[in-house]
């Protein structure tokens, strides 16, 4: 959800500094200080280490956040941090208990040079698991191929920001793309987004008013001093603006993109599908684990947000995070139908005709895309529901 369209992407100037850091630190790891970022929840002992690898590894597509929030959630305490491969690896808990099996968690963007995280599951056979959206995952069917196994989020927390006192009668995507229009303002977006392709062919967001020349900082939006408009994520702009940038310093309002009809599931944990077979019998026992991470961070994230703070911190590569951004990413994902139950009652379920319908919007979109869209992709080439415990539930 996200190489170069993610808040705080580093532009190549600061890319080459992250590179200049990484070759100078240390490759030792060392151990978190903090408290482990699990719940008190109780239950029963999991046992993995019958099932799954010694060490279930799983490749993020972006630094640490809140939206990974149910991912950090299952490490144990006192996971150990390696700053310079910018990764952290703990027993793997459970209903506050060890599984007998290790979590390593793998930063993506910067740390694995923005590349894809289908990509770099296919380079890379350790790799268990990987953040695949779905448009993703539409995109590159058919070269490689992933099939997602959970979703935690079930709406994407990306969004088009705007100035609320500029444009006070704004409140939708199609209505914004008309006050800029009429304003000579425009929304600054990363170039080559799909799901600007889509709004821009689909005649939401007219032609005149895209400007691919967003860098991933504040500075073209607080210049523009309202007059327009800028991707984002719902779930960190709203409070970082207002609250960091001392530039801003007040209130933007934002829509989700997936209010469009561009509606694909973000960040959904995925594997290589011809490696579906061999790890059946771990993901039958490691997905309801999952499920209940998401829950169980949801209910209270501060501590598993203390932690990500502290990576971020040691890997020291640009990004900026802390604990009261990952907890309005919280709040965020309840309060905005981010994270829910979805139709169904239960977490981290696929909709077929969900899937179905965006395969149609996306294939005039990648059907010419280096990735190799799979002809003929049927929904359930990019999913499968059947590992998730129907009894796990957000509860809201």
């Amino acid at each position: 959800m996200r190489t170069t369209t993610r808040l705080g992407a580093v532009t190549a100037a600061l890319t080459v500094s992250a590179i200049a850091l990484t070759g100078c630190a240390s490759g030792s790891a060392t151990s978190a200080t903090t408290t482990a970022a699990t719940s008190a929840a109780t239950g029963p002992t999991v046992d993995l280490s019958d099932v799954c690898p010694a060490t279930v590894v799983v490749q993020t597509d972006w630094n640490p956040e809140g939206e990974h929030g149910h991912l950090y959630q299952m490490l144990g305490a006192n996971p150990a941090i390696d700053a310079s491969g910018k990764t952290v690896t703990g027993d793997l808990v459970a209903n506050g208990k060890p599984t007998g099996v290790q979590l390593e968690i793998r930063a993506g963007g910067p740390a694995i040079g923005y590349s894809k995280v289908s990509s770099q599951m296919y380079q890379d056979d350790s790799i268990t698991l990987g953040y695949v959206s779905t448009d993703e995952a539409v995109s590159f069917s058919g070269k490689l191929p992933t099939t997602a196994v959970f979703a935690e989020n079930d709406q994407s927390p990306m969004a088009i920001l705007w100035d609320p006192e500029t444009y006070p009668d704004v409140d939708s995507i199609e209505d914004l793309g008309k006050a800029l229009e009429e304003n000579d303002g425009v929304v600054r977006y990363f170039n080559d987004a799909a799901y600007m392709s889509y709004l821009s062919e689909s005649g939401i967001l007219p032609k005149s008013v895209l400007d691919g020349s967003y860098d991933g900082t504040p500075s073209k939006f607080v210049s523009a001093a309202g007059k327009d408009a800028q991707q984002g994520f719902a779930t960190a702009e709203p409070y970082v603006y207002e609250n960091q940038v001392a530039a801003w310093g007040k209130k933007i309002e934002s829509a989700l993109i997936s209010s469009t009809g561009w509606n694909p599931y973000p960040e959904t944990m995925s594997v290589r599908s011809d490696q579906m077979s061999d790890l059946k019998p771990c993901l039958e026992e490691l997905v309801p684990v999952m499920q209940q991470a998401d829950v169980d961070y949801l209910e209270s994230p501060a501590a598993t947000n203390d932690l990500i703070t502290q990576l971020v911190q040691q890997y020291n590569n640009g990004w900026t995070y802390d604990s009261k951004v990952g907890a309005f990413a919280a709040e965020q994902m309840r309060k905005r139908g981010i994270a829910t139950d979805g139709d169904n009652g239960y977490v981290g379920d696929m909709d077929e005709q969900r899937m179905a319908d965006f395969i149609e919007k996306a294939t005039p979109v990648f059907s010419g895309s280096d990735g190799g869209m799979k002809k003929d992709l049927q929904p359930s080439d990019l999913y499968t529901n059947e590992f998730l415990d129907t009894t796990i539930s957000l509860g809201f």
